[in-house]
């Protein structure tokens, strides 16, 4: 009998060794790939900066990503001075911050290290390349304390060592019943663990209980959920790029269509065509530009370049490029500029030309054929409004804050039929907010809106 307890002890031990071993090493991993994955999301924003000279939105973005964890971030360029710091208790900005592993990532290649500081906290940093294609502007470093993960496994292993001593007290059959028990949650954790390390972030833990085990269950499929987050965004990312893209490749093709169906064309219809296209492929060009801003930062970076711009000459511009769009659906699109007489103004001609030609465009596409699409121009105390009407299907009251949200969509399958995607209002609030102006809409009824746009009258000297 003596034989027999010295023989399952020893096998609970080795087991008990085992398990605190592969835990703990699943729980330094799961953190360092948490935090790999935030300072890749960081590398992200900042990474538009030429020099690292960053604004304070892109700081504040950085905190965003840190909210609720007590991760510090530090940023360097390559001569190792640091340029951003979360920790402003310790105000390193400015000076020379040096690590063995920055050196790495300086040199193109993510590193990671575990180390023991003088407190006795376990600490793990990890550090990746800030790149510009091949270019290497800095690097990120994120260090935490993992003492909490020290400590889980050390109140694992001593739960696991009382609960070997019991099973040796008992009988072998229950002692084995026992280690069952306890190992199949660690396994499961261990075999989700390393399902989420290839990728499958769908895959979830099932937590029993409120124990330290279970809290752990619960990080990882927290963390598991949060990876699988940000894989949809990137997936919704691409395909409102998509989106942006359509609406110039579908007037050139229609363009093109126009061309080839028309019989003997003459030399001067022929310059007037390829004057479009070419206007087109210059906008669309400006686009892919602006689309891979936001793809790196999130929000757009700079102020407006303005320049004198005359405002109805635009206004007449974008309702003759969207004219064939809302024939073709036999909707009518006509046009009442109160303001004749009024001087150019300071504008970003891009920007107010894509959020103006977004909204109608829109308008276009949400009408019923046979309906109309008005736009109108007046100045009103320093402002020139521009109002878009139409005679769609209305946006509901509780919708009319969240549309201008970023890859919002009120109706999937509407979008789906139109080719939206949720970036276009986004996109054109933004453009409006960066002059200084306001955007609105209104609808009366579940039948049409009005987006209001407000600007800035700022006339040419």
């Amino acid at each position: 009998m003596a034989t027999y307890g010295i023989v399952i002890m020893i096998t609970l031990v080795l087991m008990s060794i085992y398990i605190i071993g592969a835990l703990q090493d699943n729980l330094y991993e799961n953190e360092r790939v948490r935090l790999f994955a935030k300072a890749n999301i960081i590398a992200e924003l900042v990474n538009p900066h030429e020099n690292l000279q960053y604004e304070q939105q892109a700081q504040d973005n950085v905190i965003q990503v840190l909210s609720g964890t007590a991760i510090r971030n530090v940023v360097i360029n390559p001569s190792y001075q640091v340029v951003m710091d979360t920790n402003q208790e310790a105000n390193l900005i400015g000076k020379v911050f040096i690590r063995d592993i920055l050196k790495k990532s300086l040199s193109g290649e993510p590193a990671s290290t575990v180390r023991v500081n003088a407190q006795d906290m376990t600490m793990l940093s990890v550090s990746v390349p800030i790149k510009r294609g091949e270019r290497v502007l800095g690097a990120v470093y994120l260090i935490e304390s993992i003492s909490d993960l020290d400590n889980t496994v050390k109140a694992i292993k001593t739960s696991l060592y009382l609960f070997s001593g019991l099973i040796i007290v008992l009988v072998g059959m229950l002692s084995f019943g026992m280690s069952y028990i306890i190992t199949s949650p660690v396994d499961e954790v261990i075999l989700v663990a390393r399902e989420i390390s290839k990728g499958d972030f769908s895959r979830r833990v099932k937590v029993k209980g409120h124990d330290e085990l279970a809290q752990m269950a619960e990080t990882l499929n927290f963390m598991s959920s949060e990876l699988q987050n940000l894989e949809e965004n990137r997936k919704k990312f691409v395909s409102d790029v998509s989106h942006e893209l359509k609406t110039p490749l579908a007037t050139i093709k229609l363009i093109c269509d126009s061309v080839v169906s028309t019989e003997n064309p003459d030399p001067e219809m022929l310059r007037d065509f390829l004057g479009d296209l070419s206007d087109e492929v210059d906008r669309l060009t400006r686009i892919v530009e602006r689309l891979l801003t936001l793809t790196r930062l999130g929000s757009e970076e700079g102020q407006p370049k303005l320049t004198p711009v005359d405002f109805i000459v635009m206004l007449n511009a974008i309702s003759k490029k969207l004219t064939p769009n809302a024939n073709a659906k036999n909707i009518v699109l006509y046009t009442n500029f109160e303001a004749d007489m009024m001087e150019p103004m300071l504008l970003d001609y891009d920007k107010i030309w894509e959020a103006i030609y977004n909204i109608v465009d829109n308008a276009i596409k949400y009408s019923p054929e046979g309906g109309f699409v008005k736009m109108s121009l007046t100045l009103e105390k320093g402002e020139a409004i521009v109002k878009v009407e139409d005679n769609g299907p209305g946006i509901p009251e509780s919708e009319k804050d969240k549309i201008f949200e970023r890859f919002y969509r009120l109706d999937d399958s509407r979008a789906r039929e139109t080719g939206g995607t949720g970036l276009g209002l986004a996109i054109a609030k933004e453009a409006v907010l960066l002059h200084g102006g306001s955007i609105s809409v209104s609808s009366e009824g579940e039948m049409g809106s009005i987006f209001s746009i407000h600007l800035p009258y700022s006339p040419k000297g």
